[in-house]
């Protein structure tokens, strides 16, 4: 497939892409000032979008778009549409397209001649060399952060950097960036992306660039001749660079000395050298760059030529050395930026916090904490589950929408998910760094998540219609952190804490009260709580299934206001009523429940169980209400 090759009035304006790249479904690419992947940034005579060219296989078709400004000219012409073959071509503004059909072929190993000189260089002898040009080499590297951050994709910055060479290394006939695939199959990097060469937008999903015979890909190259000359790195040099992560320098030519052969590497290159891109970001990457003695004298011994071409070439092994460390640098940023973005999920944004400014060993190490812990569960699922028997994926989606209301909550008041357990989640307060105010976080976190599904509830057709949630907060010490086995661990939280938590949230079921919390957190929460907002009704004092300890449970409420059933009055008199009740003056208390809107469902707990035993309280009574199951 031809290049098209973008020439603007300064050497730096240039690009070079393949029309095997093109933009949409008919094979048509958009040429224009800002166009996307085609951009000639550089000249203003250029519209936005300017021309659509198209590759025909044979020729390039190229129509000048209704919105562009100035003319397209071909054989000096002014042209609106017309197609042109390899070796032709047209003029925007000040700006040169030039189609050419430039194949390289990476010469192996067994078809390359050896090499007359073979010199290697450790990065840190290159970076004591000092620049002859200096001013020049530094005004090109300063560029390169901006260079590498705006790039779109890892095509785009191949493109651009292979520019940033072509413009600082004079000498050089050709630059490409290459890639050993074997380097790329054992790096961590390759293990994460894939068959990516990268970390771009778009490479994640495909390979990009040539592959080449020998197995070595060429990511993008470029050539100072528009003429239809081959070029053909070495594989043994690439090769040989990456392994050592050493640039290295061959050279190939040859003088007509008597009783000699003068030839070359290959037609137009006497020499190249090979400078690794050392990062797991960039695995198995490397610069190549290659030219020829042209600027020597033809007088001159290759000892000569040799000897001079060394020192010369110092300064632009230096400057490319320097330019792989950039890249690799900043491209080794990306990538952990890019593995953070992708453990966000898995880390509360408090944990990430944690994360940001601690050795993440130390943070996540399990240790006892004291600790909030939220058990909230979906209320509705297996009569939503009948009605769907035929909609599972519709079922699933509103299924985790209701989890999303719940992580959402947790996460916003820097709260910890913990775990789900099918229909429901855990989350937990006090860890990594201790809070307080953890009881407040999870009670605010409760109560939202409690508006959020009565409000959708009044909703008809809404996802979340049909559901409801009920929730349980304990609180007290438990082990936190990353907790499991060899085999796999998670960041949760664990202890009878936890265990509370979620018997609590079984314990709405029966008291048909939404939120439920243990004594520890309603303590805490009356020390704490702001007047005005939110409350805490004593509910009873019970003795849950299969535990010989009884648990004074209470209820979390908003605060009083519009739209709210309970006003602090009926909340006293419900209190009054279980007082009464645990006194054994079962009448009053009944009289009291009797202050309390019929509409209360937890009332009815008290109600019930008072008419069960006929008003009157059993011989041993102490107070305490046995729960029959979980």
């Amino acid at each position: 497939m031809p290049d098209l090759i973008a020439q603007g009035p300064m050497p730096t304006d240039r690009w070079r892409r393949s029309l095997s790249k093109t933009e949409n479904a008919t094979g048509s690419i958009i040429l224009g000032r800002t166009a996307a992947g085609w951009a000639i940034p550089w000249d203003d005579r250029i519209s936005r979008n300017h021309a659509k060219i198209t590759w025909t296989g044979k020729r390039l078709e190229v129509v000048r778009l209704i919105e562009s400004r100035n003319p397209i000219f071909y054989k000096g012409l002014r042209k609106d549409e017309f197609d042109i073959a390899v070796g032709d071509h047209f003029v925007i503004g000040q700006t040169t397209f030039s189609l050419v059909d430039q194949r390289l072929r990476v010469m192996s190993q067994s078809d390359e001649p050896p090499a007359l000189t073979e010199l290697t260089y450790a990065p840190a002898q290159l970076r004591q060399i000092r620049y002859r040009d200096a001013d020049q080499r530094i005004d090109v590297l300063s560029r390169l952060p901006e260079i590498i951050a705006g790039s779109s994709s890892d095509e785009e910055l191949c493109v651009r950097v292979v520019n940033v060479l072509m413009q600082g290394i004079p000498q050089a006939g050709l630059v490409a960036i290459v890639a050993d695939p074997r380097k790329f199959e054992s790096s961590a990097a390759g293990a994460n992306l894939g068959q990516s060469f990268g970390l771009g937008s778009d490479s994640a999903v495909r390979p990009f660039g040539e592959q080449t015979d020998t197995g070595i890909r060429l990511l993008h190259w470029d050539s100072r001749s528009a003429l239809g000359n081959r070029f053909s790195p070495s594989a043994r040099l690439i090769e040989q660079s990456v392994e050592t992560r050493q640039s290295m320098l061959h050279i190939w030519s040859r003088t007509q000395e008597k009783g000699t052969t003068s030839y070359t590497q290959s037609e137009n290159v006497d020499w190249a050298f090979c400078t690794p891109i050392v990062s797991e970001a960039c695995p198995g990457w490397a610069i190549y760059v290659a030219g020829d003695f042209s600027t020597f004298s033809a007088q001159k011994s290759m000892q000569e030529v040799t000897a001079s071409f060394e020192l010369e070439l110092q300064d632009d092994l230096k400057f490319t050395e320097l330019t792989a460390t950039t890249i690799s640098s900043l491209r080794q940023m990306r990538l952990l930026q890019r593995r953070q973005d992708s453990l966000r999920p898995f880390f509360a944004p408090v944990v990430q916090r944690a994360l940001a400014t601690r050795d993440p060993d130390e943070v996540l190490a399990p240790r006892e904490a004291d600790v909030s812990v939220l058990f909230c569960d979906l209320r509705g699922f297996s009569r939503q589950s009948e009605e769907s028997g035929d909609k599972l994926l519709d079922l699933l989606r509103r299924v985790s929408d209701a989890l999303g209301v719940m992580t959402h909550h947790i996460l916003a008041r820097n709260g910890v998910v913990g775990d789900f357990h099918g229909d429901a989640a855990m989350g937990f307060w006090g860890w990594p760094l201790g809070q307080e105010d953890s009881v407040l976080h999870a009670a605010q976190a409760a109560l939202a998540i409690r508006a959020e599904f009565e409000a959708s509830a009044a909703i008809k057709n809404h996802p979340l219609s049909g559901f409801r949630a009920g929730i349980g907060i304990a609180t007290g010490k438990a082990v936190a952190g990353r907790i499991g086995t060899v085999d796999q661990v998670k960041v949760t939280v664990f202890g009878p804490v936890v265990n509370l938590a979620s018997r609590l949230e079984s314990m709405t079921k029966q008291i048909r009260a939404p939120i439920l919390i243990d004594e520890t957190t309603a303590i805490r929460f009356r020390k704490q709580m702001q007047p005005g907002g939110a409350r805490i009704r004593r509910v009873a004092r019970v003795l849950p299934f299969g535990i010989s300890t009884p648990l004074t449970v209470s209820e979390l409420l908003p605060a009083a206001g519009e739209g709210e059933l309970l006003t602090d009055e009926h909340i006293r008199a419900y209190e009054n009523a279980l007082d009464s009740l645990q006194d054994g003056n079962w009448g009053e208390a009944f009289r009291f429940l009797h202050l309390v809107p019929a509409e209360d469902r937890v009332k009815d707990f008290l109600t019930v169980f008072i008419a069960q035993h006929g008003r009157t309280p059993p011989a041993n009574w102490q107070g305490v209400i046995p729960l029959p199951d979980k």
